[in-house]
């Protein structure tokens, strides 16, 4: 289970899924709707997928938004997910709420604490430019248990720095569980490190006004001894 980058680094990439994208106070509405082909689905260092279709819609104002991602595989056995975020953002600073919804166990209007899979996580965050920090914990829903049975409020944090290598866009990403949890890496107690993955975006000009963003990622979890090789288009 999830999960949920511009999420998932990649909640902040994606509308942002995972986690919104730093957004500047605009005067007037901007919406977008977009989609991300990937090969394969991984999540903060988790594995929750193969090749899948992400589409995304948002919409903001004055520093205001609301998205919606959704992630659906080719295989009938696939997890199909559906989250909503709403978020604030100016300057550098990003605060959000977001709702991960999974399908294979209760429907979507079930929020009892024991009967829901509904995830509810706040985040905060701060954009430096050659840095971005965010924290991700768990308020609601599933929130991750300890291995005693008590509510661990299952927390992630990142670390991010965008830079630019051999005429390409490139991102390395760093993030980790601060403490016990079953949410995150099997279970695995303690503080452990989820992801480190090294990000390149470049863009393929299929038109004389239109290109597509091809982006592949590697990603390590040492937590796990998780590897992968993920390649995406966005659309």
């Amino acid at each position: 289970m999830k999960r949920l980058l511009k999420k998932k680094c990649q909640m902040l990439l994606a509308i942002a899924i995972a986690s919104p994208a730093v957004l500047m106070a605009q005067d007037k509405v901007e919406a977008n709707v977009g989609a991300d082909l990937v090969s394969g689905y991984i999540w903060r260092g988790q594995d929750l997928g193969n090749v899948s279709v992400q589409p995304s819609v948002s919409i903001g104002y004055k520093g205001f938004s609301l998205s919606a991602w959704g992630s659906v595989g080719f295989e009938k056995s696939d997890t199909k997910e559906f989250d909503l975020t709403l978020g604030y953002g100016i300057g550098g600073f990003s605060v959000s709420v977001t709702d991960y919804w999974f399908n294979g166990g209760p429907g979507y209007f079930h929020y009892g604490a024991h009967n829901t899979n509904h995830t509810f996580e706040a985040q905060v965050g701060y954009d430096f430019g050659v840095l971005a920090l965010n924290w991700y914990t768990n308020f609601a829903g599933n929130v991750g248990y300890k291995a005693n049975g008590e509510r661990a409020y299952a927390s992630y944090f990142s670390i991010e720095a965008p830079f630019r290598l051999g005429g390409l866009d490139w991102s390395a990403c760093v993030g980790a569980t601060p403490w016990e949890n079953d949410f995150y890496n099997g279970g695995k107690s303690g503080f452990a490190v989820s992801e480190v993955g090294v990000k390149a975006t470049k863009e393929l000009k299929i038109t004389e006004s239109w290109t597509l963003p091809l982006f592949a990622q590697v990603i390590w979890n040492p937590a796990t001894e998780g590897a992968y090789f993920v390649a995406g288009l966005s659309f």
